[in-house]
């Protein structure tokens, strides 16, 4: 396997973790934002049968052929409806609410650290390459 292709496979696959791992940070932001909304179930996302799915429906690809076409979904919303579940509610509130929001906010934290990882890893696949044509001159 040439470097090209074993970076073009890295940054492929952190490009979908990253869409995987926003889709969740927009579903734990949406509980957050709706703390106080009466019934409102807490969502999420289950990051590793989304990022499973996502890789897999990326292998198919779409094409738009037409400007008239539709643009195709790939990647992290592609079969994801599947992977999004409601929480079990820890305590919840009267009014139906199960938002907690201290979950919330840690489960929040964590996709961000995992985000600002693979942003890390794609910058570090990059800086590599880099240093590796620079080598060969």
């Amino acid at each position: 396997m040439s470097m090209l292709s074993r970076l073009d496979n890295d940054l492929a696959f952190v490009e979908t973790a990253l869409k995987v791992r926003a889709r969740r940070q927009e579903i734990l932001a949406a509980n957050l934002a709706n703390a106080d909304t009466p019934n409102y179930k807490a969502r999420d996302l289950d990051f590793a049968a989304a990022l499973k799915s996502a890789m897999n429906s990326d292998a198919v690809g779409l094409a738009r052929t037409s400007s008239r076409h539709l643009a195709g979904t790939t990647g992290a919303g592609a079969g994801e409806a599947g992977q999004i579940r409601f929480r079990a509610a820890v305590q919840p509130s009267l009014d139906g609410n199960t938002v907690d929001v201290d979950v919330e906010r840690a489960h929040f934290a964590e996709n961000a650290l995992h985000y600002q990882f693979l942003l890390e890893r794609a910058s570090s696949a990059f800086r590599n390459a880099k240093l590796a044509m620079e080598s060969g001159r």
